[in-house]
């Protein structure tokens, strides 16, 4: 036997109260035994039916597996999609698994098919798994066996199987086998009338904890599941609104403060499909889980009340009339209840023996009592053809629809007598009716009504058409029908056709609207007739193609919601879309964030000091927060403000009644806890300014106050001091102004006293609030400081490990990504292939490498076969340089990008697996003999949890923690000249030797100059001495030990004036050289160059304009040997060629070579006359 697990995925998880709550609804095997029996093998003859048989030996009651009775199975007498076999259990079961097998030895096989299953033989559902209507792969041959575990159990009394594909060299031949256990469950019928109460013994009820487990089934999208309340304003209700589930809790509330306890949580979709759906509702305090069928929510309660008081009773199906308007504008429960459990009391086993009494209003059964509608399903390619009563003068069609396409052709049919037709369309989620009217001329008749009828909900449509009138009505509001009065002539033709049309009829003469309709119908009423759905199955009358009768595979693609971070979430019939506009978040479900994770990330991109939103676990719940990042020193600072004024006055409180003060941050706890176990240190200063106000009652006393941090734990250390020490921070350098008390406060002094300092034990940061008690006497005051918390570094983003050989990797745990995947992370190295990462399942994987020099690829295999996406880089990539990778795979599609280069996307299949399911540990470098990785990774996140590399790396033999050479890829950030120093987690940019300053020696150094000052700085050359040189300056530069290149220079600086004429620079040397800049008293600039001791200097004028204007402007020139290039404020303005000179060798030393830094550090400020020679102006 072939096993196939894939289709299965395992049995679905539940909660331990799930399965003992059940095990009172059904009969289940021992624990010991699996629900694994077989079901069909022992049925009898007539358990089975099907379509059609080719004949009496080829009948479903042959289909069994391994059995060669008849012609060795099953075959239909036409191979095509139509076709069914159905095997009817007798009673409801339990099944978790399915086997196929093809016609004992023969070409007739089966190689992929659905399975429907229902309770009744009518009303099929189809098997769903992953989001979508689940095609199970068949057999490859007549006899060999092909089994699928469920990935969910199904209860049910029939299973159809459908063939949808076969041998091509044969025809289909079936053999099926199904495996599971008993169920048995008693079932209450509401009528939507009747409500089941449970009244508790001592009249009240006050729960801390609650388990409430039941299943139902409707047809209706509205109604009251259970309900209870309490005089104290606590209630819980369950209901159905629009076919979803509504889960309202209030634990109490306080209308004089600012207590709101109402809680709501909205699950599921499309509830309404008269099929079984399981409810466990668990609470335990505030917290909640909500299970429906098999996705848990998890949620706490508003408010701050943890118990639950209900008076009298808690009651099914509906709310008693009590006069309340919430108990009469609600509808009563109109369905089958069954297992209804109510925190460990069986109430249907109650209700059945009578123990309860049901209200008066309506009857109560315990039989479900099944609806009388027949569903029929259209897809892109479907058409319904039915007879109507020709030639009669009234048209009348009604019938409801289910849809999410905006737009589709509901129905189409023509008048005899070539009268004109009439064409009922979705149109931009209105219904349109459009009736062409072929008479002595053509004329047309447009209504419409209804809007956002695309909603997945039952909607009805009503329209009537007879001589001269005409109305729609939508939802049976007749308030808002539509009517005309055009002139109309009315005689019905023979056919009507609902979703589409016959392919052999004439497109010509049916000039639709709007393409084919996709979704469900039922209740098709034509001529005030109910149309007889299982007639046209058997094609008597009417015809149909590719529709499914009785069945209404409609799917809510939004439930669950894969868009991510509030990302809405809208769908058409195949696909859904993601709407992440002002989440923070992109990507296809709004996965990604599009911030940096921390300031440290924003430096190393160029940005400087500024508000940025940050988002620590970047694909993570945290959403970002909006933080400054102080960049003007080496290490970066994230500050995180709050409500809070400086020395804020705290109000008088005696020690038994303290001061409470809140502190509101621009970010939640668990944002703000995210931000500190990232850094590498942070720290908040607090302050308390006291007069007559003690402070930690030091040094035996119990403090009068203390503030609480994390986690809302109290702590009595105060600035400067550290956890379990009860002083400040002169109690800890030995300085307090009485040496007696360990807080200068402490020693209750009527002058004003302080005690201050930095909080820098990060896990107990930030501080949320500070208690003060001691304030209440004559004479006392207080003011309270906390100033923002301040962060440093970010261990995350420099979390690195060298692999040292390419056998080398580190191991982590099974990488969760099952529906939601994204792997970012940075390389180095110097090898053209290994392996990044990879994690396996049984037939699953992920895996990254790096496949040649130019190629990055990410490959995986979700159940539907490997996928591969490879990125190509036009330069190498092993290069020795950081390089970052991003991958990501969902729902829709998967992408992997390389640095900046283009993203590459790989859209997912419509229908298939979409669950990743791995099992072996996460191995980071080569595993399993695979040419590993060689080089370094660092910063490497999944899902938006950091791994820590670092740490691994210590406790594993052969591997290094970090990672070297980080100048070798960032040093170009560091401008001007700037030296770029490594660093063990990260780098910094060196400026002493260049004209600017900042994190990247990119912000310029100015001075102002009054009039009569002027600076000088001596340049010097190799051997030559300050005292030689004449000095008057009390620095020089590093000294250099190569000799000057004295061919070029290069100078740029900016200024702003007002004054003219002045001298902006002069540049002397030991002989008679000189280079000058000056304004001219017309305002103009002006560079003066002497070289090789000529008579007069070379002038330039270099603009006419007036320089002197007090605007900013920039100057930069630059020489080479006798060609000279001027640039004012970034424009070049002249390039002039020297005249020959006698020296062309003898220049000015270069300022472009040095960099030397012109900034007032190491400047003399002199009020001294002009240096000696200047330039005539």
């Amino acid at each position: 036997m072939v096993v196939a697990p894939r289709a299965g995925c395992g049995a679905a998880l539940s909660l331990w109260i799930v399965s003992n709550l059940l095990c009172r609804a059904w009969t289940a095997p021992a624990a010991s035994q699996k629900c694994d029996e077989p079901l069909v093998s022992g049925l009898p003859h007539g358990a089975f039916s099907s379509s059609s048989s080719t004949s009496g030996s080829y009948s479903p009651g042959y289909a069994k597996i391994n059995k060669r009775g008849g012609a060795g199975g099953w075959s239909p007498s036409d191979s095509d999609h139509y076709q069914w076999l159905q095997v009817d259990f007798g009673n409801r079961k339990q099944i978790s698994a399915i086997a196929t097998q093809g016609r004992y030895s023969s070409s007739d096989w089966v190689t992929q098919y659905r399975m429907l299953y229902s309770d009744t033989g009518r009303n099929w559902k189809p098997y769903h798994q992953d989001g979508n209507i689940w095609a199970f792969p068949g057999n490859i041959n007549s006899d060999g066996v092909v089994r699928h575990d469920l990935q969910h159990v199904v209860i049910a009394r029939y299973v159809r199987i459908v063939p949808l594909d076969w041998n091509g060299e044969g025809r289909i031949g079936l053999r099926v086998e199904v495996y599971g256990c008993s169920y048995w469950a008693d079932v209450i019928n509401f009528d939507g009338h009747v409500v089941l109460p449970y009244r508790f013994r001592n009249k009240k009820m006050k729960t801390l904890k609650d388990v409430i487990a039941l299943k139902f089934k409707t047809s209706e999208s509205e109604g009251v599941i259970l309900h209870g309340e309490g005089q104290q304003g606590d209630y819980i209700t369950l209901e159905l609104k629009k076919a979803k589930l509504v889960f309202s809790l209030n634990l109490g509330s306080n209308q004089l403060g600012p207590i709101y306890g109402h809680t709501s949580v909205t699950t599921g979709s499309l509830l309404d499909d008269h099929h079984w759906h399981s409810v466990v509702i668990e609470r335990q305090g505030r917290s909640i889980n909500l299970t429906l069928d098999r996705g848990v929510q998890h949620f706490r309660t508003n408010g701050e009340f943890d118990y639950l008081d209900l008076d009298y009773e808690i009651t099914f199906g509906g709310i008693p009339f009590s006069g309340k308007p919430s108990s009469s504008s609600r509808k009563n429960f109109k369905g089958c209840m069954e297992s209804i459990n109510y925190n460990g009391i069986n109430i249907t086993d109650l209700a059945k023996r009578k123990k309860l009494e049901p209200s008066n209003v309506g009857n109560l059964s315990f039989s479900c009592v099944e609806p009388y509608t027949v569903p029929v399903f259209f897809n892109a390619t479907s058409y319904l053809e039915v007879p109507g009563r020709p030639d009669q003068d009234l048209f009348s069609v009604s019938f409801q629809f289910r849809t999410w396409n905006p737009n589709g052709l509901l129905l189409f049919s023509h008048f005899a007598d070539n009268l004109g037709n009439v064409e009922i369309d979705l149109t931009e989620s209105k219904v349109g009716v459009r009736i062409n009217v072929t008479q002595t001329k053509m004329s047309q008749i447009d209504i419409s009504s209804g809007s956002g009828l695309n909603d997945g909900q039952w909607h009805e449509v009503r329209f009537l058409a007879k001589e001269n009138f005409a109305v729609l009505t939508i939802d049976g509001d007749e308030a808002s029908a539509v009517r005309t009065n055009s002139p109309l002539q009315v005689k019905t033709g023979e056919k009507y056709f609902f979703g589409g049309f016959l392919n052999q009829m004439s497109n010509a003469s049916h000039s639709v609207l709007q393409p084919s309709f996709q979704g469900c119908m039922q209740l098709v009423q034509v001529d005030d007739q109910l149309v007889n759905l299982y007639e046209v199955a058997q094609r008597r009358p009417g015809s149909f193609a590719n529709v499914s009768i009785d069945m209404c595979a409609i799917i809510d693609r939004c439930v669950p919601n894969h868009c991510e971070h509030g990302g809405k979430c809208s769908q058409t019939w195949h696909s859904f879309q993601c709407a992440c506009e002002e989440t923070g978040y992109s990507g296809a479900t709004c996965h990604n964030s599009i911030y940096e994770p921390s300031c440290e990330a924003y430096k190393h991109l160029g940005q400087t000091s500024n508000y940025y939103w940050i988002d620590p676990d970047g694909s993570g719940p945290l959403g970002p927060l909006k933080v400054y990042c102080n960049m003007t020193e080496d290490k970066v600072w994230t500050i995180v403000s709050h409500d809070l004024q400086m020395q804020t006055t705290v109000a008088g409180y005696s020690p038994e009644k303290y001061s409470v003060t809140q502190l509101v941050y621009s970010a939640s706890m668990d944002q703000i806890s995210a931000v500190t176990s990232s850094a590498e240190h942070c720290e908040q200063y607090v302050s308390y300014f006291c007069k007559m106000s003690r402070l930690l009652n030091t040094p035996d006393g119990s403090p009068y106050t203390w503030w609480v941090g994390k986690a809302n734990e109290k702590h009595y250390y105060w600035g400067g001091s550290g956890p379990g020490i009860q002083k400040c921070a002169c109690g800890i350098e030995r300085n307090c102004t009485d040496p007696k008390y360990y807080c200068n406060c402490d020693a209750d002094y009527k002058q004003w006293r302080k005690d201050a300092g930095f909080l820098s034990y990060k896990d107990h940061l930030p501080v949320s609030q500070v208690v003060v008690g001691d304030t209440d006497r004559q004479g006392s005051e207080a003011k309270l400081s906390v100033g923002p918390l301040r962060c440093q570094g970010d261990r995350n983003y420099w979390n690195a490990a060298s692999f040292p050989n390419p056998s080398s990797y580190l191991h982590f745990s099974t990488f969760q990504g099952e529906t939601s995947a994204d792997i970012s992370f940075y390389f180095k190295t110097l090898i053209p292939r290994g392996v990044f990462l990879e994690n396996l399942g049984n037939t699953d994987f992920i895996k990254l490498e790096l496949k040649s020099a130019t190629e990055v690829s990410f490959s995986f295999d979700v159940g539907n076969g490997p996928v591969e996406i490879v990125v190509r880089s036009p330069s190498p990539l092993n290069d020795d340089q950081w390089h970052r990778v991003t991958a990501e795979r969902n729902v829709k599609q998967a992408s992997l990008q390389v640095d900046r280069l283009p993203q590459q996307v790989r859209k997912a299949p419509t229908e298939g697996h979409t669950r990743l399911e791995l099992y072996s540990q996460l191995f980071v470098g080569g595993a399993g003999g695979q040419q590993g990785f060689l080089g370094c990774i660092r910063s490497l996140r999944m899902n938006g949890v950091t791994l820590d590399l670092e740490e691994r790396a210590k406790v594993t033999s052969g591997f290094k923690s970090g990672c070297s050479g980080h100048c070798t890829s960032y040093g170009a950030n560091c401008e001007n000249g700037g030296r770029c120093l490594e660093k063990y987690h990260g780098y910094s940019c060196d400026c002493s030797n260049t004209a600017y300053d900042g994190t990247f020696c990119n912000k310029d150094v100015g001075a102002f100059f009054e009039e009569g000052m002027w600076l000088r700085y001596n340049f010097q050359a190799s051997g030559v001495s300050a005292k030689e040189s004449g000095s008057r300056s009390d620095m020089s530069p590093d000294q250099n030990n190569s000799p000057p290149d004295l061919t070029h220079e290069g100078i740029h600086f900016s200024f702003s004036t007002t004054k003219a004429p002045c001298i902006l620079l002069y540049v002397s040397s030991f002989t008679t050289d000189f280079l000058a800049v000056l304004i001219k008293p017309t305002g103009s600039l002006q560079i003066q160059y002497n070289l090789g001791g000529t008579r007069q200097p070379y002038n330039i004028d270099v603009d006419h304009r007036n320089m002197a204007n007090g605007q900013p402007h920039s100057v930069n020139i630059t020489r080479h040997e006798r060609t000279i290039i001027l640039k004012l404020s970034g424009k070049a303005v002249a390039m002039q060629f020297l005249r020959w000179c006698r020296a062309c060798d003898v220049s000015l030393l270069s300022f472009s070579r040095t960099q030397q830094r012109l900034s007032t550090q190491g400047w003399r400020r002199l009020r001294l006359p002009p240096p000696p020679s200047p330039p005539s102006t």
